[in-house]
């Protein structure tokens, strides 16, 4: 068994949600941006270069993995929404939801960035790898089994969650999410079911505009397994820390997966053009050393990470290389520029303690 894997695909660096964007580049270019609002490929592929200029790529395995199938979606998805997806992304793009625009072409490269994420999960499953790190673009956390939302198009987890089922019997998944909006897609998918525990830490009232979702815990069978941790904006490292080890880590506990897969969104940064939470790189890092943890007491480590969101094109990379440094124990030369004026950027105690307050709180409805 190799250590981590780290799986991306050159083509998902090519998903433009302007739709302007391929009159000229065609089927054979990256295609100039277009871009509307935050969604470019910019920060995913800086997080690439940045792990290729450390060395830190070279300790990693880099295995091939192939675009889920028809079959693989409709466990999730309507075949009339995979249809329509289809012929829309055949004839131009366009936005078939909320906020989530595509060019043409746009479905295979969805399909490429959800294969990612299915391979990641099947080869850790196997013990081929100890853990997996998965550049998924587009990502997926927002999007419903028949509606994209949120520059989600699939729903990667989900998807990757059943074929796992179906192709070697996978059973008990927690899906824990800390990008900094809510993991509404995933949450919507598996809330009648007890299969899959979904835990979802964001920003309160970011996005989905509004939400909160603190009283949401699931119905029917899926009744007590779905769990959302709303902080204020501002919230910062510590009070991050005091989340997962008051609430994220014993759920997981009590729930005893057979898989952890994180829905990793670095938009929590400090800098995020989407958000206003405070964290830096040593958060990341920290976070994942104790899914990490967690996972090796639980189920054998078996831990597979999933990019999600994260705009701040210039931090970004400096956070997800941490996350990888966690998963693969390695070390580079690597300096965060920011680090010590994020760390000066934190709330005060009397905050802090506002925010631990609230988390208590949080701790005790769930109990």
């Amino acid at each position: 068994m190799h250590g981590t894997a780290f799986y991306s695909d050159e083509r998902t660096f090519w998903h433009c949600v302007g739709v302007q964007a391929l009159f000229l580049s065609g089927d054979w270019v990256q295609p100039p941006n277009g871009s509307v609002g935050a969604d470019t490929p910019d920060s995913k592929r800086r997080l690439l270069n940045l792990a290729q200029a450390s060395g830190l790529m070279k300790r990693l395995a880099q295995p091939e993995s192939a675009p889920v199938t028809i079959e693989d979606l409709c466990r999730i998805h309507p075949r009339a929404y995979i249809d329509r997806f289809k012929a829309t992304s055949d004839t131009g793009g366009g936005d078939l939801g909320q906020l989530a625009p595509f060019s043409k072409g746009g479905f295979e490269i969805a399909a490429i960035s959800a294969g990612l994420v299915k391979h990641a999960v099947l080869d850790v499953l196997s013990g081929k790898f100890a853990n997996a790190y998965a550049l998924a673009r587009p990502a997926g956390h927002h999007c419903l089994a028949d509606m994209p939302m949120g520059f989600c198009l699939l729903a990667n987890i989900p998807v990757a969650i059943e074929a796992a089922r179906a192709e070697v019997g996978l059973k008990r998944v927690a899906v824990v999410d800390w990008d900094v909006h809510h993991g509404n897609g995933t949450q919507s998918i598996y809330y009648n079911r007890d299969d899959c525990l979904t835990i979802s830490i964001h920003q309160t009232h970011c996005f989905p505009p509004g939400y909160s979702g603190a009283e949401e815990r699931g119905q029917g069978q899926g009744a007590g397994y779905n769990l959302n941790v709303p902080l204020p904006a501002g919230s910062g490292h510590d009070s991050y820390m005091y989340a997962f080890e008051t609430i994220i880590i014993p759920a997981l506990e009590a729930y005893r997966p057979d898989l952890i897969i994180v829905a990793s969104g670095l938009d929590a940064n400090a800098v995020d053009p989407l958000a206003r939470m405070l964290l830096h790189s040593e958060s990341f890092r920290r976070l994942t050393e104790m899914i990490m943890e967690t996972a090796s007491r639980l189920c054998g480590g078996k831990l597979v990470v999933v990019h999600e969101g994260g705009y701040a094109e210039s931090y970004v990379p400096f956070c997800g290389h941490a996350v990888l440094e966690g998963l693969s124990g390695e070390r580079t030369d690597v300096v965060d520029p920011a680090l010590d004026m994020f760390r000066a950027q934190q709330p005060d105690q009397r905050t802090l303690a506002f925010h631990r307050q609230l988390i208590d709180e949080m701790a005790a409805a769930l109990a």
